[in-house]
């Protein structure tokens, strides 16, 4: 159920983790709110870092990228998967090894970055590939890549995502081209840097410190499967891909620890719900009637989220949920629930 009054989700973390897009912003434009609520957690003097799964920007681009809409960050608060993959490979290959890149140029500058030599094609003999999203990555490179990794190369994915946020809807990821290179080979990757991996995750928990960490992100998949796997809370936002339809549907793994529809839910009680919360709560009730969750009364939205949680995840009968009130039907509508 929603938080007593005067009980800010905030005050009980050390760090906040954010997830980028669809947390903060949407492509390059921040999302509704999003500069507002960094805003306060710097002038309140919060700690916070930012972990992402696109491998198509360095960590002093995704800085600038942040401060240049309004949120101010450093180089060193940002973790992203190229980074991370480009440190993994660091670890296990001499130094100058050549490494095939599939991806941007923020890969190719990382892998320099840690000493190891990028390369573009399979004859240059690369003892790994490395493969992130990038805009402009098409057959050609998955045509290297597929004859490295037949000759013996490791491969390393710096995320699976399926999808990415657009304006225009969920765009293909790195996962779906990873898919394609899964499918042509008959195989998975060596490795997997990103979420839901915990690495990133873990990696800021360590450099905070002591002190409880709130993961906030926008994929269930990704972000919250990741922190729970990582054994932190986290904060699932209705900005970005994931929506109630998912949440109720959602495997164990998957469940975050609080619900809010915005970052608004960090500094206002009224706006976040710890999910599952009971069957009957904020005016709200639910009930499992002939294999759907059947909800009744009237209350805030977020409020029904949690009662609907409670019911679907323990009888298994996901979003297929249907109104007993006039009110329930006005608030599954603004779920984007069929009812």
């Amino acid at each position: 159920m929603t938080a007593a009054a005067g009980d800010r989700l905030i005050d009980g973390y050390a760090l906040v983790v954010f997830d980028l897009d669809g947390v903060i912003y949407l492509i390059d434009r921040p999302i509704p709110g999003a500069v507002e609520a960094l805003g306060a957690l710097r002038a309140e003097g919060r700690s916070v870092a930012f972990a992402t799964n696109n491998a198509s920007r360095r960590s002093s681009e995704v800085a600038d990228l942040l401060t240049g809409i309004g949120v101010p960050a450093d180089p060193a608060e940002v973790l992203t998967s190229a980074a991370a993959s480009a440190e993994l490979l660091r670890d296990r290959l001499p130094a100058g090894a050549a490494v095939l890149v599939v991806g941007a140029e923020a890969l190719r500058a990382e892998i320099s970055a840690v000493g190891l030599t990028p390369v573009d094609r399979a004859d240059a003999a690369p003892v790994a590939v490395v493969q992130g999203y990038g805009p402009q990555v098409g057959w050609v490179d998955l045509a290297e890549a597929s004859v490295a990794i037949r000759a013996g190369a490791t491969w390393v994915a710096t995320n699976t995502d399926r999808t990415l946020p657009s304006g225009r809807g969920p765009l293909p990821g790195n996962g779906s081209l990873v898919a394609a290179l899964r499918h042509a080979l008959d195989r998975v990757p060596d490795v997997v840097v990103g979420k839901p991996e915990p690495a990133l995750f873990t990696t800021a928990a360590r450099r905070a410190g002591t002190g409880r960490t709130l993961v906030v992100g926008d994929r269930l998949d990704t972000d919250i499967e990741g922190a729970r796997r990582a054994g932190l809370d986290s904060l699932l936002v209705l900005t970005g891909v994931s929506d109630v339809a998912e949440l109720l549907g959602a495997p164990e793994q998957r469940r975050p620890t609080h619900v809010a529809a915005d970052l608004a839910g960090l500094f206002d009680p009224t706006a976040v719900v710890r999910v599952p919360g009971t069957p009957q709560a904020g005016g709200w009730s639910a009930a499992a009637v002939d294999g759907a969750v059947e909800l009744r009364g009237a209350g805030r939205p977020l409020d029904a989220v949690a009662v609907l949680c409670a019911v679907a995840w323990e009888t298994g009968t996901g979003a297929d949920v249907r109104p007993a009130s006039p009110e329930a039907e006005q608030a599954l509508a603004g779920f984007g629930l069929a009812t």
